[in-house]
């Protein structure tokens, strides 16, 4: 146990303590408990009651700004017999006033006019000391000092104050005082002081919905003192329910506000009434009006809930925020903000359908008034988080951490939360470290980790993402301790030099891409991080000191230059360094060095310059036989083209030619509707068979039957033509026959199948219209409504061909190829040399040789005649047999 303490503060605690001390009252000392010490002026161990003491103060109560007379009981004062007392406290401002003896054990002072205006009561503790010593004597005179005047502004709250405390009214110095401070008031009871009428202050609202249902607030003074004083309320001349439980002393009269009548104007004041007909009316006015919501933003979000939502409109900012309540699809929106505009942030939506169907928003004001916005809002599938890289961090944080998944734009606030295990034994709850996000987008999130604080090697640390309400454990995450470095040994470095960093654990949480080093006021590239080394490469430039007080560049080069590396938010400087300039070369060894190198260069430019025109040359010619060859081919191309497109093919040789081949409407519209397949006539498109297992005839039959029914509806239709278009696995040749079979299975509707035509032609030529690069449409057939306008122009010309146009055509055709055909024939090639025909004309090399040697065979032809002439003499004679139907003279080619 202890030694003897000797200062101890009283009697009273010097033998009531635990180490069983007694207290000499002739030097107010406390000593170890001594046998051989006795005598009155020792108070032994647990003998309090034997100690020295002031109490029982009267009265206890002190108001404030009077002087009040307190008396009060001394007992075990025989060893102070003859002694005179002083009594203070710390409100009396180190004053203190003399005790004097009353009757028998008791004593009183004059009291004292004290000031006090932080509350309107405190307790005030006096003490008592030997007048001759100093010393103080254990005292218990607690008083209660209150001011009448704190917190009883009027008239109604002083009279409301405790009759204890004597409170009154006073009328000349318009404040609330303690009774006998009212000298104005001697010839009256103070008690009966009438108070004035009630003033109304302030509304709380202003604004209210016609049909009435929310709390208005009045505030003002002298609104009675009980509840009960309240006899009616009327705002704008509508009767207001007085709420008694909401009821504050003469400031504040909550109730709640009826419907307004139509009739009636929608402004007006406040009126309330108090018991006696005193009456008070508002300067400020209360209108009535509806709020009408008109738009929601964001207009989605994650199923979770937590984001915020902001509600547009006008007079949103009818009634008070206590009064307003926001609903989602019946979904709960705690309102946040109140005014001009509501924020509200939302719940959890708990239905299964999700993506939800566009839900309305209801902001709902008191009891009776709604405004609602229609399909404004629909919850989506929460995010989805798919991986996280890195998977770790050192304990001082600042480590960038990706985090990747889909559907982040639904989200408004990300968080990542670090949670650290408590200790059994503390009994603390866990701590937590949050971060928010750097950056996000729909597919990435960016974090840097929270800085943690680890109390032990055994403490573990779990990483949650939190987005809004949904949250997510990151796994796997770790914590690892802060890496160790080693002192630096290399002191000197150059501009050629890597710097070498030993330690231990940088590898557990830190990339070198990720990892950073500083010289001075230059940072050092990190080349390669192992676990236990860092290699760091020299910059390109000289590094200088950094000032720490001022963090400002010196010139000085001979200050040694700190080493600091960076993991994260960690700062390590691992020791400093001296930058060692290189010694500068002789003036001598320069020349003898530059002029050989500048020789060098010289001869290397000029031969390179040589090499440079030999190549070009040789370039040049090459370019000029390229563009000879290409020209050549170009010329042969152009012949050749030309005979593919005029070539044309008689496909009705075994027709009669006393008629037009016209095909019937089947073959017509098979051949134009559907591509030329390797089956023929027998391709499914064209048959219709489908090659089906008997079992399954009859369900795909129903199948076909329904999707049929389908075709009928108009929406269907174009949805599914948009959907297919829509793949990017539906080609053109996908989408000629998709739009062939269609005008085969509307083939009977054709009025029906002219609408969905042109819904969807009219649509194509507006995306068409409206988008940067204008299309030019029809060339081919890109889109299925393309391919469905020529079925439908086919259609729609078969009759026209067969009646009118296909006669002249196809006598055009006929004309067209005798032309091609039946023309001159050289009797020495066989061929007609000068005919559109002539497939032959690039390709044979004839060379010139007489073929009619005796003129006299021939008079009227010049001799000697080549292949060309003849060829030339028997195309006119022929032409003029087809144009003039003129029977066939006897021209012929003599060999």
């Amino acid at each position: 146990r202890l030694p003897a303490v000797g200062v101890c503060p009283r009697c009273m605690s010097c033998v009531a303590s635990p180490w069983g001390c007694q207290w000499n009252t002739q030097d107010h000392t406390c000593q170890d408990v001594d046998g051989t010490v006795s005598g009155p002026q020792i108070i032994k161990h647990r003998q309090g009651a034997r100690c020295p003491q002031f109490e029982n103060p009267d009265p206890v109560l002190i108001p404030v700004g009077f002087k009040t007379t307190i008396s009060f009981e001394g007992i075990n004062l025989d060893v102070y017999q003859d002694r005179t007392f002083t009594i203070g406290t710390e409100l009396m401002r180190n004053l203190k006033e003399d005790v004097r003896s009353e009757d028998g054990p008791f004593y009183s002072f004059s009291g004292f006019n004290f000031s006090f205006d932080k509350s309107q009561e405190t307790n005030v503790l006096f003490y008592v000391k030997d007048k001759e010593t100093g010393r103080k004597i254990d005292s218990t005179l607690n008083v209660t000092l209150y001011n009448c005047s704190l917190g009883r502004e009027d008239c109604s709250l002083c009279k409301n104050a405790a009759p204890k405390y004597s409170c009154v009214w006073c009328t000349k110095r318009k404040s609330c005082v303690y009774e006998k401070l009212c000298i104005d008031q001697a010839t009256e009871d103070p008690q009966d002081t009438e108070c004035p009428d009630p003033q109304i202050t302030d509304i709380i609202p202003r604004y209210g919905p016609v049909k009435g249902g929310i709390s208005v607030t009045i505030k003002g003074s002298n609104l009675g003192i009980h509840k009960d004083d309240i006899k009616a309320v009327s705002v704008v001349g509508v009767p207001c329910i007085h709420q008694e439980d909401r009821y504050a002393v003469s400031t504040s009269v909550v109730c709640e506000i009826g419907p307004l009548d139509p009739l009636s104007t929608n402004w007006g004041p406040v009126e309330v009434e108090l018991e006696g007909g005193k009456r008070g009316t508002s300067s400020v006015f209360f209108t009535y009006r509806d709020p009408i919501a008109s738009s929601v933003h964001p207009d989605r979000g994650s199923k979770a809930g937590g984001m915020v939502i902001t509600i547009s409109g006008s007079n949103l900012d009818t009634a008070t925020r206590e009064d307003v309540s926001v609903t989602v699809g019946g979904v709960v929106c705690t309102v946040e903000t109140f005014g001009a505009n509501i924020t509200c942030r939302m719940g959890e939506y708990r239905a299964d359908k999700v993506p939800s169907d566009l839900l309305m928003v209801t902001v709902k004001y008191g009891k009776n008034t709604t405004t609602a916005v229609p399909t404004a809002f629909q919850f989506w599938e929460n995010p989805t988080i798919l991986d996280h890289h890195p998977k770790g961090s050192f304990v001082c944080g600042g480590r960038t951490i990706v985090v990747t998944g889909s559907g982040f734009d639904l989200i408004q606030n990300a968080i990542m939360r670090v949670q650290a295990s408590a200790d059994e034994w503390s009994g603390m709850t866990p701590t937590e470290y949050l971060q928010e996000a750097l950056n996000k987008n729909d597919t990435v999130l960016r974090f840097l980790s929270p800085a943690v604080n680890r109390s032990s090697e055994t403490q573990v640390f779990r990483t949650f993402i939190q987005l809004d309400n949904w949250v997510r454990e990151l796994k796997p995450f770790d914590y690892h301790p802060n890496p160790a470095f080693n002192p630096l040994t290399k002191k000197i470095i150059t501009e050629t030099s890597i710097i070498i960093v030993t330690g231990r654990g940088f590898s557990k949480a830190m990339t070198a891409k990720e990892a950073q080093a500083f010289v001075g006021d230059i940072p050092y590239f990190v080349n390669t991080l192992q676990d236990d080394k860092l290699f760091l490469d020299p910059p390109s430039s000289q590094p200088r000191a950094l000032s720490k007080r001022h963090r400002r560049r010196r010139d000085t080069s001979s200050d040694p230059l700190d080493l600091l590396i960076k993991f994260g938010n960690g700062e390590w400087v691992v020791g400093s360094v001296h930058y060692e300039r290189k010694n500068e070369v002789s003036l001598l060894i320069i020349p003898a060095v530059i002029v050989p190198m500048l020789l060098i260069i010289l001869i290397s430019v000029y031969c390179y310059r040589r090499k440079s025109q030999q190549a070009e040359r040789e370039y040049e010619k090459v370019k000029h036989q390229l563009e000879n060859l290409e020209e050549s081919v170009r010329d042969r191309c152009k012949k050749e083209f030309t005979d593919l497109m005029i070539e044309m093919e008689d496909h009705t040789n075994d027709l009669s030619e006393g008629r037009i081949p016209f095909l019937d409407y089947k073959t017509y519209t098979d051949r134009v509707f559907f591509l030329p397949s390797k089956d023929g006539a027998n391709d499914v498109m064209i048959t219709g068979k489908l090659d089906i297992p008997e079992a399954r005839k009859a369900i795909v039959a129903q199948a076909l039957n329904q999707f049929s029914n389908l075709l009928n509806s108009k929406t269907f239709l174009i949805n599914f033509i948009k959907t297919l278009e829509g793949r990017p696995d539906f080609n053109a040749r996908a989408k000629v026959y998709f739009a062939s079979l269609l005008t085969v299975a509307l083939h009977g509707k054709l009025e029906y199948y002219t609408d969905i035509m042109r819904t969807l032609l009219l649509e194509l030529m507006g995306n068409y219209v409206d988008s940067k690069n204008p299309k030019l449409m029809l060339r081919r057939s890109e889109t299925v409504v393309e391919r469905m306008l020529c079925n439908w122009m086919s259609i729609c010309l078969y009759q026209f061909l067969k009646d009118s146009a296909g006669e002249p055509l196809y006598k055009l055709f006929r004309a067209i190829k005798h032309q091609i055909e039946k023309g001159p024939v050289d009797a020495r090639v066989k061929k007609a040399k000068y005919t559109l025909n002539d497939t032959g004309l690039l390709g044979d090399d004839v060379e010139y040789c007489v073929l009619v040697s005796d003129a006299t065979a021939l008079p009227w032809l010049p001799p000697p005649l080549t292949t060309a002439t003849t060829a030339i003499v028997f195309f006119r004679v022929c032409s003029d047999c087809l144009f003039t139907d003129c029977p066939d003279r006897n021209y012929v080619s003599h060999p």
